[in-house]
């Protein structure tokens, strides 16, 4: 199973200066529990905000990354592709969540067989986006509202 990942304003904003534009720790934990034990597959850029963040990958999954550059030399246990066409090759046998950033997501839409998205209930600045769902490719299969946001799972038609 292919599936993305991804908390967007309504604007379709994910992100500024490489970071969530919100604080939710509800979606922390809803992506933690969709993700655990299972791959993450991520360009550079994000995966590198994560070790920011915790100064390792996210634990308890199995870290893939994506990057165009060939001196790049990721920590233990995480593996490194350098096209689209190889990860889905060699992750074809793995449940595999797309967790950023939008170029991936960009070129991951039209792949994947489900979308976890977290819609968040605001307008925010950014300078990070998701591309639009085309509501004739996807359909919503499961919602749960909450006051700031909601937690949508859409499936490819």
């Amino acid at each position: 199973m292919l599936s993305i990942i991804v908390a967007i304003a309504k604007n379709n904003c994910i992100g500024i200066k490489n970071k969530i534009p919100w604080h939710i720790p509800e979606d922390f934990k809803y992506f933690k529990e969709k993700t655990m034990g299972n791959t993450v597959l991520m360009g550079q850029t994000t995966f590198q905000s994560i070790l920011d963040y915790l100064k390792k990958p996210l634990p308890g999954r199995k870290t893939v990354v994506l990057t165009r550059d060939e001196n790049f030399v990721p920590p233990a246990d995480v593996r490194v592709f350098y096209s689209i066409d190889e990860a889905m090759e060699k992750l074809k046998n793995e449940n595999v969540f797309v967790c950023g950033g939008a170029s991936i997501y960009a070129q991951m839409i039209d792949k994947v067989d489900v979308l976890y998205i977290t819609h968040v209930h605001q307008i925010v600045d950014g300078d990070t986006f998701f591309p639009e769902i085309d509501m004739n490719v996807w359909k919503e299969v499961e919602r749960d509202d909450r006051d700031e946001f909601s937690f949508v799972k859409y499936k490819r038609i």
